[in-house]
């Protein structure tokens, strides 16, 4: 695939503090979250509402991932698309706008701000990015006021990016370049901490997202990030599409292609949804 002008996807936090004072500054949104393994059984879960209270940047509202960004765990795996009107209703409670940019930002690496960003851009929102490392990146003091913010006036618009079923993220296996954003590890089918089984795609491609940033969680340059997905042919398949557990990591790597300058498709319901059907096929092992 010929990569076009890149998206601007990510902000600095400087960019982020000069826009903030602007007359027309982002909405900003704190999506605090982390993944519970099933090893770490036993241990509180993270609080993502809690951390915000402690501390977070000043005029930024809560949004919890697995309440306004994902629907139930069931059908669809256990991070699919949320209910239209839940997610409107959540937008809309932060304040977000059609005419005002949105800033998303996490606790450092970069998971759940994606997953916001791609769920917005698929909503149709046209200005959306996420702060490049996170709160961590954040050099100003943080608040722990709760802001009141109008009512937003965000109306979603389906679809405005595509979303991979099964079926097709099958075929782009075959017909296109689809990335396993997982570790290589769980690609493999070494280990399986939360799934039904180990394994992967048939055909699908490893690229661990966690390869995409540099220890403190901002995106590697543009040129590394290029030279990346150069190597994994992302520049030459005609599509290309990524998936990952349950589509929160996997937005991480549509949101490092975007920076890249290449367009591509996220499989929401990622391997929770395709491994929970025993008539799909499983491949284990390094190659695709």
């Amino acid at each position: 695939m010929t990569a076009t002008n890149a998206m601007q996807a990510i902000i600095s936090a400087a960019e982020l503090a000069s826009e903030s004072k602007g007359q027309n500054p982002p909405v900003l949104l704190d999506i605090r979250w982390q993944l519970t393994l099933a090893a770490a059984a036993g241990s509180p879960p993270f609080d993502g509402r809690a951390a915000y209270e402690a501390g977070h940047i000043p005029g930024a509202v809560y949004v919890d991932l697995d309440t306004a960004l994902a629907g139930p765990a069931g059908d669809g795996g256990r991070h699919p698309l949320p209910d239209l009107d839940v997610f409107t209703q959540a937008m809309r409670a932060a304040g977000v706008r059609a005419d005002r940019p949105v800033v998303v930002y996490d606790g450092g690496q970069g998971w759940a701000a994606a997953r916001a960003w791609w769920l917005l851009r698929w909503a149709g929102h046209p200005s959306v990015r996420v702060l490049d490392g996170g709160l961590a990146a954040w050099p100003g003091e943080l608040s722990t006021e709760t802001p009141a913010p109008d009512p937003g006036d965000f109306t979603p618009r389906p679809d405005s990016i595509p979303a991979l079923t099964a079926d097709q993220a099958a075929a782009l296996a075959r017909e296109g370049l689809l990335l396993d954003a997982r570790a290589g590890e769980r690609y493999r089918g070494e280990v399986e901490p939360i799934d039904r089984v180990g394994g992967h795609i048939p055909g699908a491609v490893s690229a661990p997202t966690t390869e995409n940033v540099t220890p403190d969680g901002r995106f590697l340059p543009t040129p590394q990030l290029t030279a990346r997905f150069q190597s994994l042919g992302a520049f030459d398949a005609p599509k290309v599409g990524v998936y990952c557990g349950s589509g929160v990591s996997g937005a991480h790597e549509v949101l490092a292609l975007a920076v890249a300058g290449i367009e591509a498709s996220l499989y929401v319901g990622s391997w929770s949804d395709w491994s929970s059907d025993e008539s799909r096929p499983v491949a284990t092992g390094p190659n695709p």
